[in-house]
């Protein structure tokens, strides 16, 4: 797989786009954090908002960017429904593939190993 500039990255969440969803994921990341599922949503977020770090590093990146919950995800590419969330995919004309997978994600200690994983892996792709 080859990333051009051209290619969006899409950003999705292993939790869905609910107020019910949002409350219990609040209280979970802040209860029993190594309970919590999405583990871009905890290194990517602070305990309300987005990591200004992250939305920096975010502007830096020159393709674009969406941001799916998991619901908002299966809804808009239901053909998708086997991928394992959290992930990061990428593509164009609204084929995608697999970008950062949620084994790799979830082996992600802090928001600076994923700014280096994907940095790495853009840097690779556009050899």
């Amino acid at each position: 797989m080859k990333v051009t500039n051209n290619d969006t990255l899409v950003f999705v969440y292993s939790s869905d786009a609910t107020l019910k969803a949002a409350a219990v994921d609040f209280v979970t990341r802040l209860v029993a954090p190594d309970k919590y599922s999405c583990n871009l949503c905890m290194v990517t977020y602070g305990p309300v908002f987005q990591k200004q770090s992250w939305r920096e590093f975010l502007d830096t990146l020159p393709n674009k960017k969406i941001f799916l919950h998991r619901d908002e995800f299966l809804k808009q590419y239901p053909e998708y429904r086997n991928v394992k969330l959290p992930a990061i995919l990428t593509g164009s004309e609204g084929k995608l593939e697999t970008f950062v997978s949620a084994e790799e994600i979830n082996k992600i200690e802090d928001l600076e190993g994923l700014k280096k994983l994907i940095t790495e892996k853009l840097h690779n792709e556009q050899k």
